[in-house]
């Protein structure tokens, strides 16, 4: 019995530092310059794995991830070569072809953001502030007047002056309608040439007599050598890379 009184204090001494009051997890230190406010370690770990959950909301829709990713699923549609390539590859090929169009971005947003702040030189809060910029930049310069304005009157917001108005909950749905839109509009453009190949061949087929073969079969060999023959993967990816460009 005397055994058992040493290991139970031993398994309630850390809910004792569960009780105690002001848990060290969710302390504020008040900034040296009074400009914020400093957050314990294990809060900032916390918000870190909050906003690592939220990492892929941001990376599909407040970068050039949606547009390309568009753009080559029209294209794999308009070959007609069904699951070729992959989802997998178009994924990799649109993931990479962001952080090639974003690296501008995050290298701003990093030195004006992230460095000073692992050097100490800001709070947590400007730090936010501060790398927000470089996005909010690019989002903008990207965005349809007509975008903002429809959301802005669905959200009840006065007419903007400048752009630094402009809040973040107006600001994502107008970019994201926008890149729907410029993808849907690049894809349209690359699916006309594939279209008129399928249009011809059926015409042949059927002045032929042969309404039983499936165009696709014959369309599908002229389209793939057309895109071969004029370079098409780099003319698509200069043409989604050029797109960004203001």
């Amino acid at each position: 019995m005397r055994l058992y009184v040493p290991a139970l204090s031993l398994l309630l001494l850390p809910l004792s530092g569960f009780a105690a009051p002001g848990l060290e997890a969710f302390t504020l230190t008040p900034s040296a310059d009074g400009s914020g406010q400093t957050y314990t370690l294990s809060l900032q770990v916390l918000l870190f794995m909050t906003a690592l959950s939220l990492l892929p909301g941001a990376l599909l829709m407040m970068t050039s991830f949606a547009r390309v990713v568009i753009v080559l699923a029209i294209l794999r549609q308009a070959l007609g070569t069904q699951h070729t390539p992959s989802n997998q590859i178009l994924i990799g090929l649109a993931l990479f072809l962001t952080v090639f169009i974003m690296m501008p971005v995050f290298e701003e947003t990093y030195q004006v953001g992230v460095e000073p702040y692992l050097e100490g030189e800001i709070a947590a809060q400007q730090a936010v502030e501060k790398a927000s910029f470089p996005v909010r930049e690019f989002m903008l310069a990207q965005t349809r007047e007509s975008d903002l304005a429809l959301f802005s009157r669905i959200g009840n917001f006065e007419a903007f002056q400048s752009s630094e108005q402009v809040p973040f909950s107006v600001l994502l749905p107008a970019f994201a309608t926008s890149e729907l839109k410029t993808g849907f509009q690049i894809g349209f453009l690359i699916f006309i040439p594939f279209l008129i190949i399928d249009l011809v061949v059926a015409s042949v087929l059927m002045s032929m007599g042969m309404m039983m073969l499936s165009p696709l079969i014959i369309s599908l060999p002229f389209k793939i050598m057309l895109f071969v023959l004029i370079d098409g993967w780099a003319l698509v990816f200069g043409t989604l890379a050029s797109s960004f460009l203001v």
